[in-house]
């Protein structure tokens, strides 16, 4: 089975490139451009057949999911990681542009010497990156935690795009691979959640999501919580929110507290969702509440539903060609509120039935 998986991994990095922007180059080397004319082919003008395999490797990554948890007990958790993590480190971010707009405004500080939360990447008219690049004209969004760390891939890089989108990669499938570590000490079942769970495959490690790392470093400030090192699980917990804002109410997270650790999940859920009416609804965003998993393992796992409802949310852009007008946008508005809606009923059924056995025993 974990050939299989592994084989899985390797169609998912292959099929990853078939929406490559078309005015990136990685390399000029023959191979590269025979693979890159073949699945552009798929992604740009087969779409249909680009949305049916989309929705194969989709179902795949959850039955291997549910697979693995299954067998957390036998099979480490960690080596699953590692297989992810090696065959991933060159996926390519099809279905999100903000793994590049980190690359640039990385490179901003590294390579042109300028602060990114005073410039833009319009300021550098001349840079050959532009070319595919998606908000330009926004200067850095993130907290400072998340620049200081991507400092260190960018100028290892040396304003070369390819080994910047390596490196990035290899950075977030490090702190993938220290939260797994971290989750297998406490419980390999949550481990194994975490480690094959199809959002942190897609949109953590595929689309590489700077949330990937925020959670990730919650998730260490947990394991000390747990460990009672307070000292040390307050500044991860709190360096987590310095990635994205979203994240902070975890810092008051408690290693028994039931009640507060419900409010603090409540609150986590509330700050998403206010986010998604304010602006856009974002499959990414759902990533941080994984950092809960050691307290409401049940819940989440329950919550799958919606979270293949966030996947296919994307029919509008694999299938019907991007965002480019209101009708795709709301589609894939209608698309997750029915999958909401169906987890709900699920939800009801599960927490409802005990009630019911306990009214019809009176």
């Amino acid at each position: 089975m974990i050939i299989l998986f592994g084989g899985f991994l390797v169609g998912l990095l292959f099929y990853s490139y078939v929406l490559v922007d078309p005015n990136l180059t990685f390399v000029s080397h023959p191979l590269w451009v025979f693979f890159r004319e073949r699945v552009i082919a798929i992604g740009y003008f087969q779409r249909e057949t680009s949305w049916y395999i989309y929705v194969t490797l989709l179902l795949l990554a959850f039955i291997f999911h549910l697979f693995f948890i299954k067998r957390a007990k036998k099979i480490t958790p960690f080596y699953i990681a590692v297989i992810v993590g090696v065959v991933l480190l060159a996926s390519y971010p099809l279905l999100s542009h903000d793994f590049f707009n980190y690359l640039f405004d990385a490179k901003i500080f590294t390579y042109y010497h300028q602060n990114p939360y005073l410039h833009k990447a319009l300021d550098f008219p001349r840079d050959p990156w532009l070319r595919f690049l998606q908000w330009t004209h926004r200067s850095y969004p993130y907290g400072p935690i998340f620049l200081i760390i991507s400092l260190v891939p960018s100028f290892l890089s040396f304003g070369k795009f390819a080994l910047a989108f390596l490196f990035f990669k290899a950075t977030n499938i490090f702190f993938y691979l220290i939260a797994v570590h971290s989750l297998q000490k406490m419980n390999r079942k949550w481990a194994m959640i975490f480690a094959t769970h199809p959002l942190i495959l897609i949109e953590g490690l595929v689309n590489g999501h700077n949330d990937m790392i925020a959670l990730s470093l919650a998730i260490i400030g947990i394991y000390y919580v747990m460990n009672k090192r307070a000292v040390w699980s307050r500044i991860l917990l709190l360096f987590s929110g310095g990635i994205k804002y979203i994240t902070l109410p975890i810092i008051f997270i408690t290693r028994s507290r039931k009640l507060t650790n419900t409010l603090i999940f409540i609150l986590q859920i509330g700050i998403i969702v206010y986010l998604s009416v304010q602006s856009e609804i974002q499959p990414w965003y759902f990533l941080g509440l994984f950092a809960y998993i050691p307290f409401f393992e049940d819940f989440l796992s329950r919550l799958n539903l919606f979270f293949a409802g966030l996947f296919f949310s994307y029919y509008p852009y694999i299938r019907l060609g991007g965002w480019d007008s209101f009708e795709k946008v709301n589609l894939k508005h209608i698309i997750i509120f029915i999958f909401l809606i169906l987890n709900l009923l699920y939800l009801s059924l599960i927490y409802l039935k005990p009630l019911k056995k306990k009214f019809f025993k009176r």
